[in-house]
């Protein structure tokens, strides 16, 4: 209880806060809040997953103040909003990259899923995520937008890529995790809003397939194959919401990609628009994967696994909601980009 109010206070404070430290202490709070839950478990990799957070952690909340202070030092002003100093807008970029897992700053987030629970694996990909975006947000008129274009294409590059051979449940979220943050980077300095869309309809899908992976408790993909067994409902349910984190229409994850790839078009920056949707198909090729192993296809060769019986336990209310919102919120496209 007291970690994960500490949580919710750290991300309260960032979010809200106008002056650099104050946005720097509530990262602080956030990062040792979620180290014991990382923890928790005692093992091995539990433990080496710890190390590896906290120490890139750290040296991406010592960036944050060095860039602060060398803001303040030259422009006198600690306010967010003021970041002119073109060295500093240079230092915070590639310390919220490093917070965030942006390529080439990713090596640790896969890893880190890895060694951590479902759930919080799930905390790490959503709501560890706000505050930095939020940073982003604030100071986005200030960035670099080529810098933040090779950041966001290397990042959907990289995570579509490297998301291909892997068998890990959670390694495959945690570079599906970095592909979506190139779709949210690529369009922060033209339409700051449509990246916080973008985010909030991430954060929704991604938590109803943890919530889902968590309740079937599969964590590779051999024993996804046999888990439709359990729960036949939840796992075609998981199956859509795959799909829609695919982007494929018409579920709910074609709208973010559709509004960036029409924001990019009347920025003239069809290329880029091209690029990033090209490499959104390595990612389909994954999710795709994930979605035949869970639902479409029995394993064409016999498994060592024991079939499982069939559970009595009925999904969650929270994830019978979740699923439906990933899943057919299309239509009311015209509505949500009026509320954004």
């Amino acid at each position: 209880l007291v970690f994960t109010a500490s949580l919710l206070l750290g991300t309260s404070i960032t979010i809200s806060s106008n002056h650099w430290i104050l946005a720097w202490t509530g990262l602080e709070i956030n990062t040792l809040a979620i180290i014991p839950l990382i923890s928790k478990s005692h093992h091995p990799r539990a433990i080496e997953a710890t190390i590896k957070y906290f120490l890139t952690q750290s040296a991406a909340s010592a960036l944050i103040l060095f860039s602060s202070l060398a803001n303040a030092w030259s422009t006198g002003q600690w306010d967010i909003t003021q970041l002119n100093h073109p060295t500093s807008c240079l230092v915070l970029t590639m310390a919220i990259a490093i917070k965030l897992g942006l390529v080439p700053f990713h090596f640790w987030f896969p890893e880190v899923l890895q060694g951590s629970s479902m759930i919080t694996a799930l905390l790490l990909s959503t709501l560890m995520k706000l505050p930095p975006i939020t940073l982003l947000l604030i100071t986005s008129q200030s960035l670099n937008p080529p810098l933040l274009t090779l950041l966001a294409i290397s990042s959907a590059l990289i995570g579509g890529w490297m998301g291909l051979n892997q068998t890990q449940t959670r390694k495959i979220l945690a570079f599906s995790s970095i592909s979506h943050l190139g779709w949210m980077i690529i369009v922060i300095t033209y339409n700051p809003h449509l990246t916080l869309l973008t985010f909030t309809l991430y954060t929704v899908m991604t938590t109803t397939v943890f919530l889902s992976l968590n309740q079937i408790k599969v964590l590779k993909l051999s024993t996804m194959l046999i888990s439709w067994t359990k729960t036949p409902t939840l796992n075609a349910a998981m199956m859509l919401t795959l799909l829609s984190l695919a982007g494929l229409p018409p579920l709910t994850g074609f709208m973010p990609k559709w509004f960036i790839i029409q924001e990019l078009t009347k920025q003239e920056m069809t290329p880029t628009a091209t690029i990033i949707t090209m490499l959104s198909l390595l990612g389909l090729f994954f999710y795709l994967r994930l979605a035949y192993h869970s639902t479409i296809t029995l394993p064409p060769n016999s498994s060592n696994h024991m079939k499982l019986w069939r559970t009595n336990k009925t999904p969650s209310t929270s994830t019978a909601i979740l699923s439906a919102l990933s899943t057919s919120l299309l239509p009311l496209s015209p509505l949500i980009i009026t509320m954004f």
